[in-house]
Formats: structure tokens, C-alpha cells, sequence
């Protein structure tokens, strides 16, 4: 195994003629997709792997200045697939990870045939003309309450973030691997993602983009859906889902399973 593959847990399951690269979100890791897998694996050659700073990564690997833009996410992305020696995939990303595929597909298009784009945003703060959902008072307070107590911010960021109760498994698991990661890393992440701003990359993203939304979604308003199909450069096609909350294929995977398996089975006609 390669020093990239070990370093962010590759796994690659099933034996198909093309290949799925399955990434996760903010809070997250690979096992976010555990309900999609089972019906990739008969027919594609599945590909997952933990992003840096993940609670399943080692902390010490986490470079905070690499890590300081998303561009640091794209390139390990990129470096995956080539120490896999991927020509191209099917890139499935959830949340900041659809944003990390849009950069990756900018600096090397060759390596994706398309993008299938869950929960994602160019930018989470409101400006002029531009609706992400927060103003930046929001976001103060939110990293404010991470640094004063991680875990008890967990415990209330889980519930809002899938949309539901304590109980509920989807809830649990997120609060789970919230919790595994590092603090000061959580905070570091989670500020870069709410102060990104990739709307000016939109129109160089060529390769064809799937565009796939909760209806209700505290952190993706659902306007920024059709924000991405009218700015992306490349072919795109927007599905929003009768779903709630920002992690649908954990929360709701009835739902969820079949839309992303059409996605990525179909081209946009």
C-alpha cells in the first residue's frame, strides 16, 4: 500500500470495468456511505478513503497550512487517483467534498467523467445578490461554542446538522464521528469551509455535475442548487429531494439510495 493510500484508509471494493470514488464531509468519513456501497460493489470498482483531519486520520499528518484552502483537499484527491492509477472515475462528494471535486476536476479534468455533487455550496455566508444561509454574527458564535466546549457543541451541532432527534441512529453516528475528531482540527476545518468562497471556480468546472439536494438543509439553502446549475461551466442537472437534513444518505437512505445510484448510472440527456 502506498504512504497516501495508507494515510487516508483507502479501501477499494467491488471489481466493475469503472470506477466510483465515494468522498465524505466535514464531520464524517468513509463510513457515511455504508448504506450506498453494497449496491456499487456488483458493478463498480468503489473507491474510499478518509479526508485529512478526519477522527480515522492520523492528527499528526494534518498540515494546517496545506489544509488552509481546500486546494490542499483537491490535490490529495488528484494523488489518490494517480497512486491508484485511476485514468478516470465517477466522483460522488458529499458536502465540502463536492466543492473539493470541483477543484480537483478544474486541475485535472481528465481524471473525472462526472460529478455527482450532495449537499454542497460555493459559499456558505450571505453577500449581495447571494444567499448561502449565514451571516458571519452565525458563524462567530458557532466557532465561538466549539472553542469553549467541543464536546458539548457536538452533542447540539448533531441533531441541527441531520435534522431529527437525539435518538435517532443517523444522529448518534454523526455525533460519533464528530466527536473523533481532533478540537482544534475541527475548528481549523469547519472555519476554512464557512469562509471558502468558490463561486468565481464555478465556470471552470467542465465536466458534467449532478446536482443533489436535501429540500430542508441547515446548511445548504436550497436556492444554492440552482446557484450551482446556472454557474457551473459544464453540462449539470439539478435534483432536490423531498429529504431534511444536510447528511440524506445517512439520515433518510430509503430516499437517497435510489436517486444517487440514477445519478450515477445516467448521464444528463
Amino acid at each position: 500500500m502506498g504512504i497516501v493510500e495508507e494515510a487516508h484508509n483507502v479501501k477499494i471494493l467491488g471489481t466493475g470495468d469503472r470506477t466510483i470514488v465515494l468522498a465524505h464531509g466535514f464531520g464524517t468519513d468513509q463510513s457515511v456511505w455504508k448504506h450506498l456501497v453494497p449496491h456499487l460493489v456488483d458493478d463498480f470498482k468503489v473507491v474510499l478513503f478518509d479526508n485529512m483531519g478526519a477522527g480515522t486520520t492520523n492528527p499528526d499528518y494534518f498540515d494546517f497550512e496545506r489544509y488552509s484552502t481546500l486546494e490542499g483537499y483537491a490535490y490529495d484527491v488528484i494523488a489518490i487517483l494517480e497512486e491508484l492509477q485511476i485514468p478516470c472515475c465517477i466522483y460522488v462528494g458529499h458536502s465540502v467534498s463536492a466543492m473539493i471535486g470541483g477543484i480537483a476536476s478544474v486541475a485535472r479534468p481528465d481524471l473525472f467523467t462526472k460529478l455527482v455533487a450532495v449537499s454542497g455550496s460555493p459559499r456558505y455566508l450571505n453577500d449581495v445578490d447571494y444567499f448561502g444561509g449565514f451571516e458571519q454574527e452565525d458563524l462567530d458564535q458557532l466557532f465561538e461554542a466549539m472553542k469553549s466546549n467541543y464536546k458539548a457543541w457536538c452533542s447540539g451541532f448533531a441533531p441541527l446538522a441531520v435534522g431529527g432527534d437525539m435518538d435517532s441512529v443517523a444522529v448518534q453516528e454523526f455525533s460519533r464521528t464528530l466527536f473523533n475528531m481532533r478540537p482544534d482540527i475541527a475548528l481549523s476545518v469547519l472555519q476554512i469551509i464557512f469562509q471558502s468562497d468558490l463561486r468565481h471556480m464555478l465556470p471552470h468546472v467542465t465536466v458534467p455535475c449532478h446536482i443533489i439536494q436535501s429540500m430542508k438543509d441547515l446548511a445548504v439553502p436550497v436556492v444554492v442548487s440552482e446557484y450551482l446549475h446556472q454557474n457551473l461551466g459544464g453540462e449539470s442537472i439539478v435534483e432536490v429531494m423531498s429529504t431534511e437534513g444536510h447528511l440524506p444518505q445517512l439520515s433518510s437512505p430509503d430516499v437517497v439510495i435510489p436517486v444517487l445510484l440514477r445519478h450515477i448510472r445516467n448521464e444528463i440527456s
